[in-house]
C-alpha cells in the first residue's frame, strides 16, 4: 500500500476554500489564515512526497498554487480597501466653494442654509440674497430652504458647488417654501 499525503490533502483543502472566501469583501477576512495554513501544510505534503513518505504529488502542488493565489487575492483587497478608505478621507474633509442664491419678489423671507448638520437662519426684508460659503462634510453643497412670509410673492433657490448648480427650485404663493439640497 503506498503511503498517502494526508498533509498535502489538508493544504489544498484549506487553499481551495481559501481561495473561494478571498474575494468576498468582509467576509474574506477568514480567508488569510486558511491560505496561509493551506500554504504550509501543503509546502509540508510536498517535502514529504519528495522524502518518499507520502504520494499524491500534484495535490500539494495544486494546493500550493490556490494558497498562493488566495493571498495574492487578500494582498489585493488590501490595496483596494485602503485606497477606498484614503478616497472617501480626502472627500470629506475637501473643502468646496458653495454659492447660496434666492431671486424673487417676496419680500420678508426666512433662510436657512449652510451645513445640512450645522445649517444658519436669516430674516431676509428684501430679494435677491445670496451668500458665499466653504463647507466639509458628504454633503458639500449643503442645504437652502426659503419660505415666503403672510404677504406671498415668489422665490427661487440656487445652490452653486464649486462652480457647478447641483440644485434649483422656485415657489410662490402664502408661506411657499422652496428648499434645495445640495450633493
Amino acid at each position: 500500500m503506498p503511503p498517502r499525503n494526508g498533509i498535502g490533502v489538508t493544504g489544498f483543502v484549506l487553499g481551495l476554500v481559501g481561495l473561494v472566501f478571498s474575494p468576498i469583501p468582509f467576509i474574506g477576512v477568514i480567508a488569510w489564515p486558511l491560505v496561509i495554513l493551506g500554504l504550509i501544510f501543503s509546502i509540508i505534503g510536498l517535502i514529504r512526497v519528495k522524502n518518499g513518505k507520502a504520494s499524491n504529488k500534484g495535490l500539494s502542488i495544486t494546493g500550493i498554487a490556490l494558497s498562493a493565489l488566495g493571498l495574492v487575492v487578500c494582498v489585493v483587497w488590501i490595496f483596494v480597501f485602503n485606497a477606498a478608505v484614503n478616497e472617501v478621507n480626502n472627500e470629506l474633509n475637501r473643502t468646496a466653494k458653495v454659492s447660496y442664491e434666492i431671486t424673487g419678489d417676496a419680500t420678508n423671507v426666512e433662510v436657512i442654509y449652510g451645513e445640512v448638520l450645522n445649517p444658519l437662519t436669516e430674516t431676509v426684508p428684501a430679494l435677491p440674497w445670496n451668500k458665499e460659503v466653504e463647507n466639509k462634510g458628504v454633503y458639500k453643497g449643503g442645504t437652502l430652504t426659503v419660505t415666503t412670509g403672510e404677504t406671498g410673492g415668489s422665490v427661487t433657490c440656487k445652490i452653486t458647488v464649486d462652480g457647478a448648480m447641483v440644485s434649483t427650485k422656485t415657489a410662490s404663493g402664502e408661506f411657499a417654501t422652496a428648499a434645495c439640497t445640495g450633493v
